[in-house]
């Protein structure tokens, strides 16, 4: 199949759809053919976005609501006769505080918004999805699933969850040819920082300079990490050409996690290159 034909006749469901990585779905899977469904609290986003390509359909979902999830995956599938591919994308920061200050309000709601409406919105697509060809489920996950130092430990936790929810799904719907799999997006240059910090409207774009700056010198791959970089990764977990792909998650980092900074960055030496040159030095000394 040629470039830009992907998805024809395709029926794609999007949440999270009205800015940053989703947005940049909706419209590279429209791009490719696709009728896409792009959901969003912010339905008056949603519908700003479905101007920007063809056979882009807005709908209103608040992920933390089952209801709306069901509701969702129905009216995609009434309309398109089934569901071949679910991009389970929307989540936010969550609760910011350590694990001794976060109260189970807060705890829960993180959990709801990006663990349990991860699991819902497979829940509710499967029925519309099963034995359908190349059908398929990418859920967005993170870096901060590697580790404590990337998020606050809700929404990590979470992440994680995202992450074995995948392998689980992945087994469990095999039986249907239902084919799920992850992406764990680094720092990408979207809303969600300056969102989860609760930054004045009136100082965003300056945040966001100063964040992309430091993100551009934090990791291997000089630049920060644009939606479009996370929007093509998930397009190849949902395409044939990983047909032979499910149960894994795919990192699209820029490199930071590959390991500390002093791994990659000549300017920082790490312990092991002090312990060559303390070795240099010693043996300098004896042959004096």
């Amino acid at each position: 199949m040629e470039s830009g034909a992907r998805f024809a006749g395709k029926c794609v469901v999007i949440t999270g759809a009205a800015s940053g990585i989703g947005r940049a779905a909706v419209l590279l899977f429209a791009r490719e053919g696709a009728t896409v469904f792009a959901a969003d609290l912010n339905l008056a986003g949603a519908e700003a976005v479905a101007r920007e390509g063809e056979n882009i359909i807005p709908a209103a979902c608040d992920v933390c609501d089952v209801a709306q999830i069901k509701a969702l995956m129905d009216h995609a599938a009434g309309t398109c006769g089934g569901i071949n591919v679910l991009f389970n994308n929307a989540a936010a920061g969550g609760a910011r505080g350590r694990i001794d200050e976060v109260d189970a309000a807060g705890w829960d709601w993180t959990m709801d918004l990006v663990l349990r409406s991860v699991a819902m919105g497979i829940h509710y697509a499967v029925p519309h999805m099963m034995h359908r060809k190349g059908a398929a489920i990418v859920n967005t996950s993170s870096i901060a699933a590697c580790g404590p130092g990337y998020s606050p430990t809700a929404y990590a936790v979470a992440k994680a969850g995202v992450l074995h929810l995948t392998k689980c799904a992945a087994a469990d719907l095999a039986r249907f040819g239902i084919r799920v799999n992850a992406v764990q997006p680094g720092f990408i240059n979207t809303n969600i920082f300056t969102a989860s910090l609760e930054v004045p409207a009136e100082l965003v774009d300056q945040a966001k300079a100063m964040i992309l700056q430091m993100l551009s010198a934090a990791q291997p791959v000089a630049r920060p990490g644009m939606p479009d970089d996370i929007a093509n990764a998930v397009a190849y977990l949902a395409s044939e050409a990983a047909a032979f792909v499910t149960g894994t998650s795919l990192i699209v980092d820029g490199g930071i996690t590959v390991g500390p900074r002093h791994s990659w960055d000549p300017e920082m030496p790490g312990m092991f290159a002090a312990l060559l040159s303390m070795e240099e030095q010693a043996k300098a000394a004896a042959a004096q």
